[in-house]
């Protein structure tokens, strides 16, 4: 009973409008209010202020300001024209486009919604100015924009690592493949809706056009090298690697292209610290809020619960998929990873299902979630930056979403889908 009011109290309080970080801690605090605990109520700052100090954490801000550099710094053009000659000529066109440049600055950002407004600027107005529809322009803008949460680096995968103790190298590993998927699985979604709707065919690029391309975009393209073989060799941690990457993209964009001002700067460093501080508040809130679930005992419940309506671990497994895939049309990514890893992990390792497959299945259904009305937060994104509004944009997503449904349900169900390449890579374990 205790943790269906839990629940409801927290759930009441978003449907209300109240910000996310503070629904989870009004939701803790009244609770041991209302059950007489007071006296707990002084392990909040220590439980808030442990929940952000983990050293894996330092990666996100760094990341976020390298995508916010190079989104300034005319990396993402330079991506742009690459991915254009290399796949421009596929029916669909700039779609196709559009889907192969996400994958390639997702390498770099480890954001949705940071490729949704910047690189995605720039491929709906390449879009728009060729000819195309503005809602199949901004839908598959917004598709394409999940992939950068899956494919490494991560920002999720380092807040889930940092939640269950997980690997976060093994976890940016067991992105790829999931992530290439994604990719292939948008594009086929952009070819069919190109012969459906007869859309023409690009022009093929030429050997040179496309040699000139690649040298204009050689420099960027080293970013996601340099971070995953510097992680692999040793050379850096995750936390230092988000580090390596904001330098080479602050190198890049003040010294190799000089599209960065020293005036440029302060704006963009603002930028990253008030989306990093709107992170760690939902994860300092949080703290308290898993404090709560493991003291009240809910996530036993919740397995009791469960187990009790089957003792089938897919069944369970599609149970929990559903469940994730609900939340997410109403909570930010985030939010979700933070409210329901306490509960839900214990589960998985009742049922022995990998934490990395987990992982992996968690921040895919969080992608659904940001192009589901109605708080989908990449939606809202790409609707500010194209002008197209959500209703028509979401009846052109369909096709998009499908395909990204489908990968989500072969990592569900082929454990070795996210678990292959880091078992190749660094063998067994988490």
């Amino acid at each position: 009973m205790l943790s269906l009011f839990v629940l409801l109290a927290l759930v009441g309080l978003i449907v209300f409008g109240v910000p996310i970080a503070v629904a989870l801690a009004v939701t803790a605090v009244g609770t041991y209010l209302a059950l007489g605990e007071t006296s707990i109520l002084t392990m909040l700052p220590q439980r808030m202020y442990s929940a952000t100090t983990s050293f894996t954490l330092l990666a996100i801000p760094f990341f976020i300001l390298a995508g916010n550099l190079m989104n300034t710094g005319g990396v993402t053009e330079r991506i742009f024209r690459f991915a254009a000659a290399l796949v421009g000529h596929i029916r669909g066109g700039l779609g196709q486009v559009n889907v192969f440049a996400s994958l390639i600055f997702s390498g770099m950002s480890g954001a949705a919604v940071a490729d949704a407004a910047g690189l995605g600027q720039v491929e709906f107005k390449s879009m728009r100015d060729r000819g195309y529809d503005e809602r199949f322009s901004a839908a598959i803008t917004a598709a394409s924009s999940t992939i950068g949460p899956v494919f490494p680096p991560s920002i999720p995968f380092v807040i889930f690592a940092s939640l269950t103790g997980t690997s976060v190298v093994r976890l940016f590993l067991a992105g790829v493949v999931p992530g290439v998927l994604m990719a292939i699985a948008l594009m086929v979604a952009v070819y069919v809706v190109a012969l459906i709707r007869k859309f023409p065919r690009e022009m093929r690029a030429s050997y040179r056009e496309i040699w000139q391309s690649f040298k204009g975009a050689f420099l960027p393209l080293g970013t996601p090298f340099i971070i995953i073989a510097g992680i692999l060799s040793g050379l850096f941690t995750p936390t230092e690697a988000g580090v390596t990457a904001s330098f080479y993209a602050a190198f890049l964009g003040l010294f190799v292209y000089r599209e960065i001002t020293v005036q440029d700067l302060p704006r963009i460093l603002w930028d990253t610290l008030l989306h990093t501080v709107r992170v760690l508040f939902v994860i300092a809130a949080a703290g308290f809020f898993g404090w709560l679930l493991i003291h009240q005992r809910v996530p036993n419940t919740v397995i009791n619960l469960l187990l009790s309506l089957s003792d089938s671990p897919a069944v369970i497994m599609s149970i929990i998929v559903l469940v994730l895939l609900v939340l997410g049309m109403f909570l930010e990514g985030i939010a979700v990873l933070v409210i329901t890893v306490p509960i839900f992990m214990p589960i998985m390792q009742t049922l022995g299902v990998d934490p990395i497959q987990f992982g992996v299945i968690m921040i895919m259904c969080s992608m659904v979630g940001l192009l589901t009305p109605p708080v989908g937060m990449v939606l809202f994104a790409v609707s500010s930056v194209t002008n197209v509004a959500i209703a028509p944009l979401v009846k052109e997503l369909w096709p998009y979403l499908i395909g990204i449904m489908v990968v989500l349900l072969l990592v569900v169900c082929v454990p070795a889908v996210s678990t292959w390449l880091p078992s190749l890579v660094m063998g067994g374990g988490q």
